[in-house]
């Protein structure tokens, strides 16, 4: 007796995924994304075909349907968080834009002179004494050196006209500074910060958001200010 291929049964029918309203998705991401209704779908296929002698729990049908509204949950978040992390970062370079012209205080050990020399803070942490603050050149030839009176604990000023040893002008460009002084008997070299000239502000990639571009020291994170001042 032959078979007809073209006739099944009703039962095996019942078996075939009814793909009639099947989304059309005009996207890879939207093909690789599995949406609430289709979730509901597969649940929906999963109780009607599952074994009578071994059904589903109800403890894993609500498990599955919190895992899945969890995970929605989670993805969407993730989305406000980084909708809103953009706008902070446009928010925080907006507000980073007024510091231009300005002067700021970093920590470091070089600063940058147009003729006038640079002003910077030497950090104490205890009673010193015979502070000199040395400024060198590219070559490492002295420029000048400035003598400090003794100092309690805390941050002591320092300024530097610009000038040489002979009380002429020093060419524009960066010049080193080394910072050294008397704690308890010992001689010891000093931490430093210098106040430099902001020119301009961008975005980085690189430094976790806004970028402070500073006259000849170049780029900086805006959380590396210490302090603000006027320029």
């Amino acid at each position: 007796m032959s078979i007809d291929s073209t006739v099944s049964s009703s039962y095996t029918d019942s078996l075939r995924l009814d793909t009639s309203n099947s989304a059309v998705y005009e996207t890879e991401e939207e093909r690789s994304e599995l949406t609430q209704e289709d979730f509901f779908s597969l649940l929906t296929q999963q109780l009607a075909y599952q074994d009578p002698s071994n059904p589903v729990e109800n403890a894993e049908m609500i498990s599955q349907m919190t895992a899945f509204q969890t995970s929605e949950g989670i993805s969407e978040l993730n989305d406000q968080i980084g909708g809103l992390a953009d706008i902070m970062t446009s928010s925080q370079a907006l507000q980073a834009s007024t510091l231009v012209g300005q002067n700021v205080l970093v920590a470091a050990n070089a600063g940058h002179s147009s003729g006038s020399g640079f002003d910077g803070i030497v950090a104490l942490e205890d009673h010193t004494s015979n502070i000199s603050v040395t400024i060198e050149d590219a070559s490492g030839q002295v420029i000048q050196t400035i003598y400090l009176d003794d100092q309690s604990a805390g941050n002591a000023k320092f300024e530097w006209d610009g000038t040489n040893l002979a009380g002429e002008q020093a060419a524009d460009g960066v010049y080193q500074v080394t910072v050294n002084g008397m704690q308890n008997g010992k001689s010891v070299e000093l931490p430093t910060a210098v106040y430099a000239n902001v020119q301009s502000v961008s975005l980085s990639s690189t430094l976790d958001g806004t970028a402070l571009n500073l006259s000849g020291l170049g780029t900086i994170s805006l959380s590396d200010v210490l302090e603000v001042a006027e320029g």
